[in-house]
């Protein structure tokens, strides 16, 4: 993996792991690699993976059975998307907007832009 020097490596992990929720590799209700499996995967020390479990489980995106492993909690989809909706408005939205205005898009052209997209997407 990656990682960029921007962003502590334990956050990237996470939002790693989250995209892999949400694109089906880690289902709800399914197991991930143990720490020591996804710090060799990413080549990190496993105690950089075990503070992005932490992390994931304060979020209640993932749970730990003792002796079993952590497993990817039913909700998580759910609260992955609400998480990065709210992050996305509060943190980063002015900063789109600003670039949309001091390109002279209009709200009627990006609406139709975005449209476009979508109906792109859905014929893949």
């Amino acid at each position: 993996m990656d990682f960029k020097d921007s962003q502590p490596i334990y956050l990237q992990i996470t939002d790693g792991i989250m995209d892999q929720i949400l694109d089906g590799t880690y289902p709800p209700d399914g197991r991930i690699p143990s720490v020591r499996e996804y710090a060799a995967k990413v080549e990190v020390n496993a105690n950089t993976v075990m503070r992005s479990y932490d992390w994931l489980q304060q979020q209640q995106i993932i749970f730990n059975r003792r002796g079993i492993g952590f497993f990817v909690l039913h909700e998580a989809p759910k609260r992955i998307i609400e998480m990065r909706r709210n992050i996305f408005f509060r943190d980063e939205m002015e900063y789109y907007f600003n670039r949309l205005a001091s390109f002279g898009i209009t709200p009627e052209n990006l609406a139709n832009q975005y449209a476009d997209y979508l109906n792109q997407k859905q014929k893949r």
